[in-house]
């Protein structure tokens, strides 16, 4: 069945039925109203697998879908133009163009922890640069890939946009299909596996991965609105954010009240039991469930730490006094527990950051100009925030994408678009004039002469 699809939307695509702008703006506007059209079960289908609120659904997830959209209705003309670039003396006399073309048929795997924004995100930039798509939600997430292939399929013909359910062995068959670009948010273990197939098919790839996001607290901050952010950016879906502040690392002299207004910030927030909280959600499923909570140390623990199965809860939790070798700080946690490490020197931090790949996102509370610009200037990682966290994230006019073992390429609007296109570059010559030192027989005269043109 999936190389049958596969081969329709190829015939699709091939048809040239995708390049016209009008087309692309009719399928995004349909994709618009069908996603308001059914915000409820959208709803109900994300409570069911998160526990997540209607409220949080539409601030987390919808809202940056539905700007995504308008963004490419508004900007769609003014991307896929023409542009007219510079011709040099040795083309003369001509004009010389860069044209946008879509790749093909594209496959998109979406990620569970934000079902919504993380599948229909990457949609929306492969619709606006006229590719047919093959969509594949998570498993893990259920109730909403099922909702999402439902609602896709009223909207779409099967030839442009197609939903494909199922588990790892449907990716597995949908990786060895010869797409013409491959676009993956998950973890870097997946994503290897993902470069390795596109480049069985020498397709374009962009893979949106993880890593551990440090955030820097320093002694000159204002701490009470670092807590305040923080906790918001970390605990924000329960820690399952790609970008979320994965530890701390605080100056030792103002460590103390940093953990005092975190805890306090907590309480404000969810109140003193988080379960009862509409704002925070349940971990996805038991196995992420054990992973984090083996990751607690409740030796370290300074709040929080306790945790139910049954209902898949994890409280929200800080711990300090932690070190490089401690479990917390081995792999990405992905759940709500705040490793917090503490420093004597500002410039430690840099050796810190270096224990662990270049990071999805960084985060930095500082009042200090200079240090601000020595960790943008020393520290590779894929975008982030200075003075707040996460909030980069739904900027249209930044790129969002990691770095090496944090990702490759970048999207959200026009980057999105250019990421589910390529640039062609074509030279119109006229035909009054043409010079003749291009051809045989070459001399020495002709030579000098080349070379002026050209030096």
């Amino acid at each position: 069945m999936i190389t049958t699809l596969f081969n329709s939307q190829v015939q699709f695509f091939n048809s040239g039925a995708t390049l016209s702008l009008a087309f692309r703006v009719q399928a995004l506007k349909k994709l618009y109203k069908a996603l308001k059209r059914n915000e409820n079960l959208l709803n109900e289908a994300i409570f069911s697998d998160f526990g997540k609120s209607a409220f949080e659904n539409y601030s987390t997830e919808l809202s940056t879908v539905y700007s995504e959209i308008n963004e490419a209705l508004y900007s769609l003309s003014f991307w896929a133009a023409k542009r007219k670039v510079k011709t040099n003396l040795a083309n003369f006399p001509g004009s010389s163009y860069i044209f946008r073309d879509p790749f093909g048929t594209a496959l998109i795997i979406g990620a569970w922890n934000y079902p919504y924004q993380l599948t229909l995100g990457p949609l929306v930039p492969a619709i606006a640069a006229g590719n047919t798509v093959f969509l594949k939600p998570s498993e893990l997430s259920p109730s909403c890939s099922a909702v999402l292939k439902k609602i896709l399929s009223e909207v779409f013909d099967e030839k442009h946009v197609v939903v494909i359910e199922g588990d790892a062995g449907v990716t597995s068959t949908l990786l060895n299909q010869p797409f013409d670009k491959f676009f993956f948010t998950g973890s870097p273990r997946v994503g290897k596996i993902v470069m390795k197939a596109a480049s069985e098919h020498l397709a374009s790839v962009t893979l949106e991965l993880g890593g551990k996001s440090p955030c820097i607290v320093t002694a000159d901050a204002n701490l009470a609105m670092a807590a305040k952010r923080i906790v918001w950016g970390k605990f924000l879906n329960a820690g399952q954010t790609c970008i979320a502040p994965d530890y701390v690392i605080v100056e030792k002299r103002v460590e103390q009240q940093l953990l005092t207004l975190i805890k306090q910030q907590i309480l404000k927030v969810f109140g003193d039991d988080a379960s009862a909280s509409e704002a925070y959600v349940r971990i996805i499923n038991q196995r992420h469930f054990d992973r984090i909570c083996g990751l607690i140390d409740s030796s370290k623990v300074f709040t929080g730490g306790k945790a139910d199965a049954q209902k898949l809860y994890i409280e929200p939790t800080v711990m300090r006094d932690v070190k490089l070798s401690d479990a917390v700080m081995q792999e990405e946690i992905f759940g709500p527990v705040l490793p917090v490490l503490s420093v004597e020197n500002r410039d430690e931090v840099f050796d810190l950051i270096r224990n662990h790949r270049n990071p999805l996102a960084l985060y930095l509370f500082t009042s200090s100009r200079k240090y601000r610009n020595q960790i943008l200037q020393r520290v590779p990682f894929g975008g982030g925030a200075v003075n707040d966290t996460v909030m980069h994230f739904v900027n249209p006019n930044l790129p969002f994408g990691g770095v090496g073992y944090s990702g490759m390429g970048s999207y959200h609007g026009k980057y999105g678009f250019d990421c589910f296109s390529r640039e062609k570059g074509v030279v119109y010559k006229a035909t009054w004039f043409e010079p003749f030192m291009k051809y045989p027989p070459y001399n020495s005269f002709k030579k000098w002469l080349l070379k002026f043109v050209v030096e």
